[in-house]
């Protein structure tokens, strides 16, 4: 079977296949190596890791952290990187981990598991300051401002920060993980806003899937700030299994996970749909995640076409942010760049979603035109809907079967959204 991937470098190691998926003995022995080229023995060790809304076998690499490290290590404790989603409860979290509450209370008892509480101040440390000229410099000068880089002060209480966390594509910052589960995954208020308005306003059209980006540079210089040292355990994987895994040092170790995701989360069509119907899976508990529906199938529609986000289990639109997301509504990015006045003092994150989720679009002389329609088929009412303006449809009338095999037609389902980028053929 031919081997896409060995070792990267003398400090990074990784496995995948280009006609298979890995067997968890697989992942093991790329662990195993890394586990032995770093020796954390009497290391206090923070790993932090995705929330439910990340497809990924937290399980399997608990399990081998645990096995590596237990009675090696001072301390091993795990830190949810909830940027701004929902805490877990102690269920979600078992679940998460693949333990059980007996499990917790007796083999793992001592071991810390805790959501990042971003809606707590005292959760933050400032741990620097990206200067006026620096953030022009790394925006390209779409934006020039001193930026105060804030995170969560656990990470200051360890010898080592490991990131175990899978790369996918993203509309923010071009490529998930690496870096960005310190930013905005533990992050501070300061440096999210300012990196999802920055993603925003080069569009999520232009920017998901790109590796290198004005974004991504700000995240690295944020996390240049956290002086514990840092490696990256980087998965890429899929619903059906684990294409690959990359671990050791951070920059070689992302890079070569965001080179695997490129090849395997992208799929690339011969034409544009006017129609997508996107079928979100359970992972996505609200628009503000389920968007994602949009986000990676926005590349693929037609001028003046529609996506339908169908996902009956959605009841809210943002169990963070919906009281924001219903007074400024989705809009286009013109819409908010050129009334700024109006709406800068709301959360710069919170407008960055509104316009990632409702696409390009230009606004002038008071009447905003979409590029595509969006609509929701949801639990979501039409009234709500209407209200964040946004399309309804009632969920009942859509049998996504009835959607398939209708890609001569201009119609195209996509029965598990949300990780998938597609992209149109050159």
């Amino acid at each position: 079977m031919a081997m896409a991937t060995a070792s990267i470098s003398q400090k990074s190691f990784g496995l995948s296949y280009d006609d298979r998926f890995l067997t968890d003995e697989e992942v093991r022995s790329v662990t195993d190596a890394f586990f032995q080229e770093f020796d954390l023995t009497g290391q206090r060790v923070l790993v932090i890791v995705p929330d439910g809304t990340r497809t990924m076998p937290l399980p399997l690499f608990f399990s081998l952290f645990f096995e590596a490290l237990h009675g090696r290590v001072a301390k091993l404790d795990y830190l949810i990187a909830l940027g701004t989603h929902t805490p877990m409860s102690e269920e979600a979290l078992n679940q998460r981990l693949g333990i059980t509450a007996d499990d917790r209370r007796t083999k793992y008892a001592d071991i810390g598991i805790y959501n990042h509480r971003w809606d707590l101040p005292e959760t933050f440390v400032t741990v620097g300051t990206i200067s006026k000229e620096e953030t022009s410099s790394l925006s390209n000068g779409m934006l020039s401002m001193e930026l105060p880089v804030r995170v969560n002060k656990m990470v200051l209480d360890y010898d080592l920060a490991l990131v175990c966390g899978p790369v996918f594509p993203h509309e923010v910052v071009g490529f998930s993980g690496g870096n960005k589960y310190f930013f905005p995954g533990i992050s501070g208020p300061e440096v999210i806003n300012f990196t999802h308005w920055l993603g925003a306003l080069i569009s999520n059209f232009k920017i998901i899937g790109t590796k290198s980006t004005p974004v991504r540079s700000v995240v690295n210089k944020a996390a240049s700030y956290i002086k514990t040292p840092k490696l990256f355990v980087c998965p890429v994987v899929k619903s059906e299994g684990i294409c690959g895994v990359f671990a050791g040092e951070p920059d070689a170790t992302w890079s070569a996970a965001a080179d695997l995701s490129s090849q395997v989360h992208v799929k690339y069509v011969d034409h544009p749909y006017k129609q997508v119907l996107s079928v979100m899976p359970e992972l996505y508990d609200d628009i503000w995640t389920g968007a994602k529906g949009m986000y990676k199938m926005e590349p693929v529609i037609a001028d003046g076409g529609e996506v339908i986000i169908f996902a009956p289990h959605i009841t809210e639109i943002s169990y963070t942010h919906g009281k924001v997301l219903d007074e400024i509504g989705y809009h286009t990015r013109d819409y908010f760049v050129k009334q700024w006045d109006k709406y800068k003092d709301f959360p710069w994150g919170v407008i960055a979603h509104s316009t990632h989720l409702k696409g390009m679009g230009s606004y002038e002389n008071g009447v905003e035109i979409p590029r595509v329609r969006v609509t929701l088929a949801t639990g979501i009412s039409p009234e709500r809907c209407a209200q964040v303006n946004l399309g309804y449809r009632d969920p009942a009338s859509i049998h996504p079967e009835e959607w398939a095999g209708r890609e001569d037609e201009g119609i195209l389902l996509v029965p598990h959204a949300g990780e998938t980028l597609y992209r149109l053929k050159a």
